[in-house]
């Protein structure tokens, strides 16, 4: 009886068997919670195993990409960047907006505890500046993308010039890293069963009812930029419909990354779809990684509301060129937030700061960030992963209808 069901679902697709994960997981944690709790293993190890190989994988491809780069083949990682920038702030002045419409307030109890704010958009930029000149061993073991790409750019560059043994070689083993990474997302179906029935067995949804008003700013913005913003500017890129991109990548990258809560974890996953999509792997292989260390949408709504309901709580007054600067500032603490789960809270103090907010209160926004995270942390990463690889597309598409019209004409 099993096994023709087994047999059956290991020949559907990878989305169908996630989507099969994720209903089995809520089913088990509503009926058995006591149990729900035991399969959080499979969880923790799909999210390890990814976060072990993201950084091998990018250093890998990097430099496989740019070592074995052709003279005359076309990059097209500057435009990718503008879209980044512009994505994220365009997701800022949504946050803000939607702030200033349905205006918010807290409940303050107790400050964060055991976390520490950056003091100001100087130490973030100085702390970006220290990780592109790390240690590459110390980058791989910690993470750091930043580094990873820094160095991985400059190997690159440097294989240009080695013998084309050397250089098959490295691509070789950049295939070989890449059939791992394959291998460990056949396995996301478990593993996504495992983070669904434990979070839900252990939270519930009881914490996020005290905070609900705020909750549903944040998931609305999100979700506007998701289904209306990118859209937006994914056909400006394209000039045709959107939405099959965009709904292929939120259901293959977005789902995902919502239950990883990282979108350095998420990078394998994104790098196999755009393989599949057929795109540039120059331009992939580099916008990707990062993009999931600047591409941060959902980090800057995220900074934007709960900076904004930390006012209107105070009761003080934000005209339009404060709003405006917010969104600026928003959108550049975002670029400087981590890729791991709850990076973006921490970045929250510093915009607190153009108010004059002291930085006991802004603290304590940040524990509120924590309670509501369950659903806050993990749309705002669906929504940050999904956006790299739909406006790394959206270029690489962009660039082949280019070519094609320049043929027919």
């Amino acid at each position: 009886m099993l096994s023709p069901l087994m047999n059956r679902l290991c020949h559907t697709s990878l989305v169908t068997r996630i989507v099969t994960g994720l209903v089995l997981g809520i089913v088990l944690a509503l009926a058995w919670p006591q149990g729900a709790l035991h399969v959080e293993l499979l969880g923790t190890l799909f999210i390890s195993a990814l976060k072990s190989l993201a950084p091998v994988l990018v250093f890998v491809l990097v430099i496989a990409a740019i070592g074995n780069h052709r003279p005359g083949e076309v990059t097209l990682l500057k435009p990718v960047l503008w879209l980044y920038v512009v994505g994220t702030l365009a997701a800022s002045v949504v946050g803000v907006a939607a702030s200033m419409l349905f205006p918010s307030v807290l409940h303050f109890k107790d400050a964060a505890t055991g976390v520490s704010a950056p003091g100001g958009i100087r130490e973030v930029l100085m702390g970006v500046l220290l990780s592109a000149v790390d240690n590459p061993v110390n980058a791989l073991l910690k993470a750091n993308y930043i580094g990873i790409l820094v160095w991985a750019i400059g190997f690159g560059v440097a294989l240009r010039h080695a013998s084309e043994t050397t250089r098959r070689a490295v691509s070789d083993l950049s295939n070989g890293v890449t059939f791992i990474i394959q291998t460990v997302i056949r396995c996301a179906p478990l593993g996504i069963f495992g983070l669904v029935a434990s979070t839900v067995a252990a939270t519930g949804l009881d914490a996020l009812s005290g905070y609900l008003r705020v909750l549903m700013v944040l998931l609305g913005s999100m979700l506007f930029v998701a289904l209306v913003v990118n859209p937006l500017i994914v056909w400006c890129k394209i000039r045709r419909n959107p939405y099959p991109l965009v709904w292929m990548c939120l259901r293959e990258s977005g789902v995902t990354a919502f239950f990883t809560r990282s979108s350095a974890a998420n990078i394998p996953i994104n790098m196999a779809i755009a393989k599949r999509l057929g795109l540039n792997e120059s331009t992939y292989s580099v916008a990707i990684p990062l993009g999931a260390t600047i591409n941060m949408a959902g980090a800057a709504i995220t900074i934007s509301v709960l900076t904004l309901a930390a006012a209107h709580t105070l009761n003080m007054t934000v005209d339009i060129p404060t709003a405006l600067l917010l969104c600026v500032v928003s959108a550049l603490c975002a670029c400087g937030a981590s890729g791991v789960a709850g990076g973006s809270l921490l970045l929250i103090p510093l915009a607190c700061s153009l108010f004059g907010i002291s930085n006991d209160i802004a603290m304590q926004v940040v524990g509120i960030g924590y309670i509501i995270s369950v659903l806050q942390d993990s749309t705002e990463t669906a929504l940050n992963s999904s956006t790299d690889v739909i406006f790394t597309a959206a270029v690489c598409l962009s660039e082949e209808q280019r070519q094609a019209q320049a043929v027919q004409a």
